[in-house]
């Protein structure tokens, strides 16, 4: 969080944005000339109310560059700073190009100008789009190569010397591409911790002549809950600098959740425990599960109705077999899985599995090894209970015994429980470690989206196939 009422110049590297600026336009304007010759010369496409006359489009070209450079703008894409995430850079670029593409449908509307097509509109927004990010990720790169080998480099102070201004430290040298090199430590007298690291450089009243003697443009504050009002404090001493101020929150490393901020008439609140799973995500992540459930039931149906048989055959009793389990929010639903225990394996209460379990049948030890016993749970995904990629789901008895003795061991029931997960394919399953079972689930929710969800996919299947299963009995 930035400190507040004073400017931050410094923030903005003026030719680092006019820069992007220049490609920008150049990017819409070539993308613009090059959605006509593809609508109308590529052949792909019939034009059915003949091809305009290509000076046409020329003409509007200076109005298309006018344009993209005041949406750009309003869209927020060059608030250009070190820190910045992709996912913040691609918002912002959608924001400005579909603003754009509104304001040019517009003012052909309002010249009545019949020469422009949908299609070619449609190819101008996607290709504008397409283009800008691509240019972009090829611009930071490089800038991100000159800074990790010691080029356009800004000097950094971090306040505080304790737990959390040493990992804020840690952090700033692991990602070197940011260019922000810590120089030093500000603590004062009292508070004064073991940060040999890095120097000491002073107290917090000193702020203000240390960030004009070393030349800083980043304050860090890290500094712990209990010491709000030396935050504030630190914000009042460089009111007067035009040096980027960071707020390092002293939240829980893990608390299973997303953190988020929100504006509530002018008061800002920090969610700490905030669901990734809602609105526009909820529809993706279901649209996903469906999606990949009915090609896994397509693609294995004759390996399951073949399990099925050999099920029956090899062993008496039912083929399927439902255990209750814990899912979103705690609900209970019937998970399904091939039977791979005897009939009777749990006549003395539920027990967890163990290597060399004694109540597998001959054919389960195979199904279990394999993950085959599992297949049947894209039904459970189809009918809502279970999602793909997921914290696996347990028991209810286990689950009480669990959320007694593991820290947020029930955050991870805020999301749908899944087939597989990133604890699974990093080998924490069956009778491994709990705790880091809950590490890996926390770290997956607080972190989720739909590449990572694909990427869980792709790592499964590969282990499946070429590497041999931990813990898999």
């Amino acid at each position: 969080m930035e400190g507040q009422g004073r400017p931050m110049v410094r923030r903005v590297s003026q030719s680092l944005v006019a820069w992007f600026f220049v490609w920008d336009v150049v990017l819409t304007a070539g993308t613009w000339l090059a959605a006509y010759s593809v609508r109308f010369y590529s052949g792909l496409f019939t034009a059915h109310r003949g091809v305009p006359e290509f000076t046409l489009y020329l003409r509007t070209l200076p109005l298309i560059m006018l344009v993209a450079g005041i949406a750009y703008r309003f869209a927020g894409m060059y608030e250009v700073h070190r820190l910045r995430r992709f996912r913040e850079e691609l918002a912002a670029a959608a924001r400005g190009v579909g603003l754009m593409a509104l304001l040019v449908m517009a003012t052909s509307f309002a010249r009545q100008a019949q020469y422009e097509s949908r299609g070619a509109m449609v190819m101008f927004a996607v290709g504008t789009l397409c283009s800008l990010l691509v240019a972009r990720r090829i611009s930071w790169t490089g800038m991100r190569r000159l800074r990790a080998r010691g080029v356009n480099q800004s000097h950094a102070l971090i306040v505080g010397t304790g737990r959390l201004a040493r990992r804020t430290v840690r952090t700033l040298r692991a990602v070197n591409w940011s260019g922000i090199q810590p120089v030093g430590y500000v603590e004062d007298e009292g508070h004064r911790g073991s940060g040999a690291d890095l120097p000491l450089l002073g107290s917090l009243a000193e702020l203000p002549q240390l960030v004009e003697k070393h030349h800083i443009e980043h304050v860090f504050v890290a500094l712990p809950l209990n010491r709000y009002a030396d935050a504030r404090r630190v914000f009042t001493a460089l009111s007067q600098t035009v040096v980027d101020v960071q707020l390092i929150a002293d939240l829980p490393a893990v608390a299973g959740m997303t953190f988020t901020t929100t504006q509530i008439h002018g008061m800002t609140v920090v969610g700490l425990r905030e669901n990734p799973h809602h609105g526009l995500n909820v529809i993706v992540k279901r649209a996903m599960d469906i999606v990949l459930a009915l090609i896994a039931i397509v693609l294995t149906g004759p390996l399951m109705a073949l399990i099925a048989a050999l099920v029956k055959l090899t062993s008496p009793g039912p083929v399927l077999y439902r255990q209750e389990r814990c899912g979103l929010n705690g609900r209970s639903f019937m998970m399904m899985k091939f039977r791979s225990l005897r009939v009777d394996a749990e006549a003395n209460g539920p027990q967890m599995t163990a290597k060399n379990d004694p109540r597998r049948t001959r054919l389960g030890a195979v199904l279990r090894a394999t993950n085959m016993d599992e297949l049947p749970q894209f039904f459970n995904v189809l009918w809502g209970d279970m999602s793909i990629v997921g914290p696996r789901p347990e028991r209810p008895v286990f689950v009480r015994q669990f959320a007694k003795s593991i820290p947020n061991y029930n955050a991870r029931h805020a999301v749908k429980a899944g087939i597989t997960g990133w604890a699974q394919v990093n080998g924490w399953r069956g009778n491994s470690s709990l705790r880091k079972r809950v590490q890996f689930d926390l770290y997956y929710i607080s972190h989720w989206n739909p590449l990572f969800d694909l990427r869980i996919v792709f790592l499964t299947v590969w282990r499946m196939l070429f590497s041999k299963q931990k813990h898999a009995y």
